[in-house]
């Protein structure tokens, strides 16, 4: 029986992203930038399946932009 183990990914709340970016260099995995949409930017995942769920960014971001939830299967 093989099970899969669901690791939880960063969701990014543009509505309260500033874009300042302190959420960036918390991930070891260089996952997370910045990207302008229009004249605001905001943080990005660049890639979901590689995430390790460890909860860095979510701590890290000061508005609460980013929550853990669980990977769609």
């Amino acid at each position: 029986m093989k099970t899969s183990r669901q690791v939880p990914n960063p969701v990014i709340d543009t509505a309260r992203c500033t874009g300042c970016g302190w959420c960036v260099p918390t991930c070891h995995l260089h996952l997370l930038s910045l990207e302008r949409q229009g004249w605001e930017k905001f943080s990005v995942l660049s890639n979901a399946d590689a995430c390790t769920g460890c909860t860095k960014c979510a701590v890290r971001c000061p508005f609460g932009a980013i929550t853990m939830q669980p990977s769609p299967d």
